[in-house]
């Protein structure tokens, strides 16, 4: 016999199935304080720092008066070179235009709405005017484009003609030598000095470029694009300095790693004027004074015991003779105390930094001088001949002398 419960019993278990809630419930609102997640906080704080830092990157990526940027071209062949850059970036930006507002049309207006039933948008099967329109337009981009790029590559390629500045660029680990074939002293003897290029403004200057060792690159992004230097091959390159240029002085280095000290392989150009080029260039052919005594003919003394079994310099004797000493392994040291910089481009020329540079020229610069090779002539590096104090001075006031 089953138990029946009543009408009354019934009724009290509806009511006592109300009052139990096994659901989790919330304090009420007097007691309860909302507390917010600090981590999505600190979450979104770091994503904005993200953001905020990529932005300011970019933006002073896009200065154009940073003295290696290409985007400040400082000569013919650079302004060719930015005006078609140019061309294609603002084609670029009108195509990511027209193609980011299609998508975001079709997005909005061909979107699923509550409202429709139909399980896919309506099906097109090909529309022949579209498919023509849309291989006619990239096909009239790339004409646009193809024809100033052929045009640029065979301006920039061929021979310099008229008043032509030549200068014979070899790249070595890690120094450049820049020697002028055209501008020679009474004996023949070609004007050659290292680091540091002057070529006039308003003038076409043809570089002549090669390799004694490894491939080197040679680049000053706001005169000219980058060109290799390939050892037993020869690249040109052309620049034509913008002749409001004048008295600037334009950093460029090697674009192509060549092992230790490729970062330090560096050069600065020097863009004058026709009379202090040519100016520059009589001072350089004079041959450096030998001095007859204090610290600088000591001085000389150790340049011929030691220096010139990589280094070159031409020379006066107090008689009036004129004589080369030394061998050209290394930059010629002729007029050293001229050049504004020291050991590529590492340090200012100073008489601390040079007596730096004789005390441990590896500290300054990482080279491999335990690997120089005087059979090939291959030279890694100078090395620590363990000068002392009163040498290195007197080194000094001979190699700062020489202007």
């Amino acid at each position: 016999m089953s138990y029946e419960p009543d009408k009354a019993e019934l009724m009290l278990m509806a009511h006592s199935s109300r009052l139990i809630d096994y659901r989790p419930t919330r304090p009420s609102y007097g007691s309860y304080v909302h507390r917010p997640d600090t981590r999505d906080r600190g979450h979104r704080r770091w994503l904005l720092g993200v953001v905020v830092v990529a932005l300011s990157l970019i933006l002073a990526g896009c200065g154009s008066d940073l003295p290696q940027s290409s985007l400040n071209p400082k000569s013919a062949e650079a302004l060719q070179i930015d005006q078609l850059w140019r061309l294609v970036l603002y084609l670029a930006i009108a195509v990511f235009i027209v193609v980011e507002v299609a998508l975001v049309v079709a997005i909005f207006r061909f979107r699923r709405r509550k409202d429709d039933d139909k399980p896919e948008p309506k099906q097109t099967h090909g529309n022949t005017t579209l498919e023509i329109v849309w291989s006619i337009i990239p096909a009239l981009i790339l004409v646009v484009i193809t024809v100033p790029t052929m045009q640029t590559l065979f301006d920039l390629s061929s021979p310099a003609e008229g008043n032509v500045n030549r200068v014979n660029v070899t790249g070595h680990q890690w120094w450049w030598e820049f020697e002028y074939p055209d501008i020679v002293d009474a004996e023949g003897r070609p004007l050659t000095t290292a680091n540091e290029l002057h070529i006039p403004v308003g003038v076409t200057t043809e570089l002549r470029m090669t390799s004694a060792d490894v491939i080197h690159s040679f680049w000053v992004p706001p005169l000219a694009g980058k060109r290799d230097l390939v050892p037993g091959h020869e690249t040109f390159i052309k620049i034509t300095p913008d002749p409001d240029r004048a008295g600037e002085e334009i950093p460029g280095q090697c674009a192509e790693f060549c092992w230790l000290s490729h970062a330090d392989m560096r050069m600065l150009v020097f863009l004058e004027t026709e009379t202090d080029f040519d100016a520059w260039a009589q001072g350089q052919l004079q041959p450096a004074v030998v001095p007859a005594d204090g610290p600088a003919a000591s001085g000389f003394e150790i340049f011929t015991a030691i220096c010139s079994t990589c280094h070159q310099a031409m020379v006066a004797a107090p008689d009036g003779g004129v004589s080369i000493i030394g061998v050209s392994l290394a930059p010629d040291l002729t007029h050293f105390g001229s050049r504004t910089t020291l050991g590529a481009r590492v340090l200012d020329n100073t008489a601390e930094h040079l007596a730096q540079w004789l005390d441990n020229p590896s500290s300054v610069k990482p080279m491999a001088p335990e690997l120089n090779d005087f059979d090939t002539g291959r030279i890694l590096g100078m090395p620590d001949y363990g000068l002392d104090a009163d040498e290195i001075a007197e080194l000094v006031a001979l190699l700062e002398g020489w202007t």
